[in-house]
C-alpha cells in the first residue's frame, strides 16, 4: 500500500434500479436512473437513525428535524440512536429482522466496508444519482464507490494541546520522546470513530509492518487510552494530560473570545486525517422518495452551514453558509490523508484487533 493516500473521488459504479425510483437505458447503452419523485405533499414520518450527538438540544439533528418539518407540516422525523451504531443493522440483516429505519445519518467508510463485507445483500440503496444537490457535494469527500452513502460534513482529526504546557510534536516519533512522556490520551480504536481514525492515521504513517511496534512505544511512553472521545475528551479538560486526540475545529466549540490556550490544534506532519460522515438510506425502507427528500435539504447551502457549526465539522458542500466565526476558527491541516474504501476493504477489521490484542489485550 502506498504510505500516504490522499482522499480522492470515487469511481462511477454501475447503475442499478432504484425503490421508488424509474431507470430508464441511456443511448450509450448504460442505465440512467431517473429523479425520485413524491406524489402530493410530502407527508409520513421518516425514521432517521444517527449518533447520540447528532441529536439532543442545540445539535445539528434537532436543528434538521424542526426545519424539515417546518418547511414539510405533513412529515415527522423521528431519530433513533443505536448503541451499536451501523452494527445493530448489520446483525438485523444478519438474522432477516426488520430494519426499522428509513436512512442512516453518521456512516464512515470502514462501517460501509464492514456493512458490505459481512452482508449478501446490501444494506443501503443508491442515492447520489438521484439527488437535487449531489453535485455541490466536495469531490474529494466522496468515500462510495457504488454512490449509496453521500457526504453532509467532514472532520479532521488532529491533537488539541496546551499551549502553555508543551510544544506541538511535529511528528509520529516526537511523540515517543520523553518530552512527551504521559502527555497524550486518545481514545479506543475499536469503539470510537476518532480513535480508529489514529489509528489508520498512523498506519499510514508507519505501514502495515510497523503501526503495531510504533503502538507498543507509545505505550511505553504513557499514552492513555480511553473508550470514546467524550471521556478522553472530559480527561483532558480537567487537565490529566496536556494533549489528546480531537478535531481541528475544536477552536469552533469555544468561540473566539475564549481562553483557546488549552485548545490549540496540532498537525502531527503537517496532516490530519480526514473522516467525512455520509447518510445513506436503507435498502428495505419504503419511504425512499421520502428520505432523498431529507438528504437534499441537509446539503442546501443554508442547512450545510448550520450543520457544520452546530456538529462542529466541515460542510461537506463546495456552497455553505458559514459565519465567520467558524471561517476564522475551524482550521484544515495542510495536507489531508485518509484510507479510500478499496483500501479498507478486507483490511480494516484486521488491523483493528492485531491492534486490540497488542494494545490493549482484548
Amino acid at each position: 500500500m502506498r504510505r500516504r493516500t490522499f482522499l480522492r473521488a470515487a469511481g462511477a459504479g454501475s447503475l442499478a434500479a432504484l425503490a421508488g425510483c424509474a431507470a430508464t437505458p441511456a443511448g450509450d447503452g448504460t442505465t440512467r436512473v431517473s429523479r425520485e419523485t413524491i406524489d402530493g405533499t410530502p407527508s409520513g414520518t421518516l425514521r432517521v437513525a444517527t449518533y447520540e450527538s447528532f441529536t439532543g438540544e442545540g445539535a445539528a439533528g434537532t436543528y434538521l428535524k424542526s426545519a424539515f418539518e417546518e418547511e414539510y407540516p405533513g412529515v415527522t422525523v423521528e431519530f433513533t440512536t443505536p448503541s451499536n451504531g451501523v452494527n445493530q443493522y448489520i446483525q438485523r440483516k444478519q438474522s432477516d429482522a426488520s430494519v426499522d429505519a428509513d436512512l442512516y445519518v453518521g456512516v464512515n467508510t470502514d462501517e460501509l466496508v464492514r456493512a458490505d463485507g459481512q452482508l449478501e445483500e446490501p444494506l443501503f440503496m443508491r442515492s447520489r444519482d438521484v439527488l437535487d444537490r449531489a453535485d455541490a457535494v466536495k469531490s474529494d469527500l466522496e468515500i462510495d464507490p457504488e454512490g449509496r452513502a453521500v457526504p453532509y460534513d467532514t472532520g479532521y482529526i488532529s491533537l488539541v494541546y496546551d499551549e502553555s504546557a508543551i510544544e506541538a510534536p511535529e511528528t509520529f516519533d516526537d511523540l515517543l520522546d520523553p518530552t512527551y512522556e504521559d502527555a497524550l490520551i486518545t481514545q479506543n480504536a475499536q469503539q470510537s470513530d476518532p480513535g480508529q481514525a489514529f489509528l489508520l492515521w498512523t498506519i499510514d504513517a508507519k505501514g502495515e509492518d510497523g503501526y503495531l511496534d510504533y503502538w507498543e512505544s507509545l505505550v511505553d511512553n504513557g499514552v492513555t487510552i480511553l473508550d470514546d472521545w467524550q471521556p478522553a475528551y472530559n480527561a483532558y479538560t480537567n487537565e490529566e494530560a496536556p494533549m489528546v486526540v480531537s478535531y481541528s475545529t475544536d477552536q469552533v466549540f469555544y468561540g473566539a473570545d475564549a481562553d483557546l490556550t488549552r485548545h490549540q490544534v496540532g498537525f502531527i506532519e503537517d496532516q490530519g486525517y480526514a473522516n467525512p460522515e455520509t447518510m445513506a438510506r436503507f435498502a428495505d425502507t419504503d419511504r425512499p422518495a421520502l428520505a432523498r427528500l431529507f438528504m437534499d435539504f441537509v446539503l442546501q447551502p443554508d442547512h450545510q452551514g448550520q450543520v457544520a457549526e452546530r456538529n462542529v465539522q466541515f460542510p461537506a458542500v463546495t456552497d455553505a453558509q458559514l459565519d465567520e466565526t467558524f471561517s476564522e476558527l475551524a482550521q484544515e491541516p495542510p495536507e489531508a490523508v485518509t484510507f479510500t474504501y478499496d483500501q479498507l476493504q478486507g483490511n480494516v477489521d484486521e488491523w483493528t484487533e492485531a491492534w486490540a490484542r497488542r494494545v490493549v489485550g482484548s
